[in-house]
């Protein structure tokens, strides 16, 4: 069996995937790894965005990959990928969610199914890198503002009040400084006048 004939038996992967696996940590060994694996692909499957450690997400996200292009490609009729998902999918009602509503969004996708976002880093946590690892086309509002500089975005006008506000304290003081510095002058004028007028 050639390469070519070998490429058509498992579909390529959009996503770049490390050759080496993951190290994580489990004190049950090989199988732990990999219950905490079906753990997170069941989740990301039933709530379409999930955060998580970033070692544990980028790794999860492979089998994810895997298991929405087999069955794009293969459907709910092949007892291979039914085995699949099956394996993967640790409550039973998201192979049917797998096969009737993601099968059919990301049939005509050109790129991958997931998107994986680094989470800010908590202060006060020990230093673990989050990310968020969620499908693409969920109902979700977006992680990432493409306009940032909108004028109507709320934190925009916000910033725009509060400067007004400091604005207009500051033009207050000045008025005061200006009007206090006036009413001094004059007082001088006053009393060099009434010297003059003494003397």
């Amino acid at each position: 069996m050639n390469q070519a004939e070998v490429s058509k038996l498992v579909s390529k992967l959009r996503i770049k995937v490390n050759p080496q696996p993951r190290k994580l940590r489990n004190g049950q060994g090989p199988e732990g790894r990999l219950n905490k694996l079906r753990k997170t692909v069941t989740g990301l499957i039933k709530h379409e965005r999930i955060e998580l450690n970033y070692p544990r997400a980028d790794e999860a996200r492979h089998y994810a990959e895997r298991l929405i292009s087999e069955a794009i490609r293969h459907g709910d009729c092949h007892k291979p990928t039914m085995r699949m998902a099956d394996y993967w999918l640790l409550e039973k009602e998201l192979v049917h969610k797998l096969f009737k509503v993601l099968a059919p969004r990301y049939e005509n996708f050109d790129s991958s199914f997931t998107r994986m976002y680094r989470a800010p880093k908590p202060q006060v946590e020990r230093d673990v890198s989050k990310s968020v690892l969620e499908l693409k086309g969920n109902p979700f509002p977006s992680l990432t503002t493409r306009h940032a500089n909108s004028r109507l975005l709320i934190q925009n006008i916000l910033l725009d009040a509060a400067k007004y506000d400091y604005r207009q304290s500051k033009y207050a003081e000045m008025a005061d400084k200006i009007g206090s510095g006036k009413s001094q002058m004059e007082e001088k004028q006053e009393v060099s006048n009434e010297e003059e007028t003494k003397s």
